[in-house]
């Protein structure tokens, strides 16, 4: 079943490539493996995936442990300062970083670790007060800030669309962020590259990828409704 969802996933992916006239290659599914065993994890890894997304440190380490070395991990959810020394070695991407102050201790852990660590600045292109994320009008400003740090590159931009019944209400905000992005890859800041958005989940990833995604998160399309872990 769950190589089957994923096969499905991908096919979506594809065909939300043909309509944008896009190459599916141009796109990178992550499937986010958030409260779900390590057997899950491997039967998706062995048909295939190799990027997978967590919210948590703990889990995170838990299955970077567990798993095989060649999973490129992601980290999407909310990042504690005090929990980035646990992980900058052991990322490949970190989507979620939404202030200088958090960039500031990754950078110094980046420096101490001796690693150099990718990151993308999560942008609430929707204005939604439950959400994390910089304001869109002070991305350019936080990207040149974190830009001056060691050890830490901005590789692009990260939001969550709001949870919506119609995928396509979502495409608004999908679109600005693209467009954010290219006017800030405009002013050509030094140790930036806008090479990822990171948009688009279960609901919307296929309009997400329409309006120019390069990652899309997808777990309950994948895994099924989440499990909470008591």
């Amino acid at each position: 079943m769950l190589t089957q969802n994923y096969d499905q996933v991908i096919q979506n992916i594809q065909d939300a490539c043909g309509r944008a006239e896009r190459k599916p290659e141009e796109v990178t599914l992550i499937a986010v493996s958030k409260t779900k065993p390590v057997p899950m994890l491997l039967e998706v890894y062995k048909h295939g995936c190799r990027h997978f997304g967590e919210n948590k440190v703990q889990e995170l380490l838990d299955k970077y442990e567990a798993l095989p070395k060649d999973i490129k991990w992601h980290m999407i959810g909310h990042l504690q300062r005090n929990k980035v020394k646990y992980i900058v070695d052991k990322v490949y991407l970190i989507h979620s970083v939404d202030s200088f102050r958090l960039a500031e201790e990754i950078s110094r852990e980046a420096v101490k670790k001796q690693v150099h660590v990718n990151i993308l600045i999560e942008v609430n292109v929707a204005g939604e007060e439950s959400k994390f994320g910089c304001r869109p009008e002070e991305a350019c400003d936080l990207t040149m800030e974190i830009a001056k740090l060691p050890n830490i590159c901005v590789k692009g931009y990260m939001t969550i669309a709001p949870f919506v019944e119609n995928p396509q209400d979502n495409r608004e905000y999908f679109r600005k962020l693209r467009q954010l992005s290219v006017d800030i890859m405009r002013k050509s800041i030094d140790n930036v590259s806008i090479e990822y958005l990171s948009m688009g989940m279960t609901g919307d990833y296929e309009i997400a990828v329409e309006e120019g995604a390069d990652f899309v998160r997808v777990g309950t399309g994948i895994f099924g409704e989440r499990s909470y872990i008591v």
